[in-house]
């Protein structure tokens, strides 16, 4: 018998993949494994005996977490210097607000086009996801799409449309995440960004995780700094948000579309929605602070703009 082959064959027909299940959602557990006469030739080939199933989890317990950050070096005259500005008027502390908006339409055989519309104040970043089950909340494929645009208040997001695919795209979202100098991205999300999951005549499997897809697109300038709002603001002023693209390869081999091979189709598309904001803290006895609800933005900033 033939190993290599059947082995091969193996992998052309059945559609298994190496990536995360989004806890909650349906997968395809494999619980037996055969061969079957392929050819007269007693060529053989594996079939995969397949139970779909329910991934959950009972209980967690978390027992490390580590994080690297960046810093700016400040000396201790510096910082000292700081404690004793904040404690002695109003102190501003610099946020952002997360928006996650669904689209009406979600994916058709020839693609996407929908709109929303959205109110939007001091808007820095919009953020596309497509997820292939309602369910989804942290595992998030990429759909290959080719010319995709988002339109808002007349301007299209980014200038050209996108190729999902494509080097410039790819260094689109670098630059967005600010992973184009100081920080590097990890290998499973430029593998996301840049790994085909179908041709014009069949689907692909993963050999690793492609779950970790993000598209970023930026609507405030990289040098400005957090006080200063020059994203899109319509002073909540519900505005049109339109979201247009297409498969790279349409029917069959479409992933995106074809969910599985029962049928699904993909949810709506989401957007999420990036602002900033601030609050304001007054000094109090101790060297704690509480929430300022007696000035403005505007009393605390002016001042020191002027």
């Amino acid at each position: 018998m033939d190993i290599d082959l059947m082995f091969r064959n193996w992998n052309l027909t059945f559609q298994y993949t190496k990536q995360f299940t989004q806890l909650g959602c349906t997968a395809d557990l494999i619980t037996g494994l055969h061969a079957e006469p392929l050819t007269e030739s007693e060529l053989k080939n594996l079939v995969n005996d397949i139970k779909p199933v329910t991934i959950s989890i009972k209980n967690y317990v978390i027992t490390e977490v580590t994080a690297n950050g960046a810093r700016y070096k400040a000396t201790d005259a510096c910082l000292n210097r700081v404690r004793q500005f904040n404690s002695q008027r109003p102190f501003v502390v610099p946020a952002q607000r997360v928006e996650v908006w669904p689209f009406p339409t979600s994916a058709t055989l020839t693609g996407i086009r929908t709109s929303q519309n959205i109110p939007l104040s001091h808007v820095t970043d919009f953020c596309l996801l497509f997820p292939k089950d309602a369910r989804a909340t942290t595992c998030f494929e990429n759909p290959c799409y080719q010319n995709m645009q988002v339109t808002i208040c007349g301007r299209n997001f980014p200038d050209m449309p996108m190729n999902f695919l494509d080097q410039q795209f790819f260094q689109l979202q670098l630059n967005a995440s600010n992973l184009d100098l100081l920080f590097e991205a990890t290998d499973e999300f430029e593998d996301a960004l840049t790994t085909p999951r179908n041709t014009a005549t069949r689907r692909l499997n993963s050999h690793t995780d492609l779950t970790s897809f993000l598209i970023t697109l930026q609507c405030e300038h990289n040098s400005n700094g957090a006080l200063t709002f020059d994203g899109l603001d319509t002073q909540n002023q519900n505005t049109s948000v339109e979201l247009r693209g297409a498969p790279i390869y349409q029917g069959a081999t479409d992933s995106f579309y074809n969910v599985d091979i029962s049928g699904r189709r993909p949810p709506l598309p989401l957007l999420c929605i990036v602002h900033d904001i601030f609050w304001l803290f007054l000094p109090a006895a101790g060297g704690s602070c509480i929430y300022d609800t007696n000035h403005s933005f505007d009393e605390v900033i002016g001042p020191l703009s002027s």
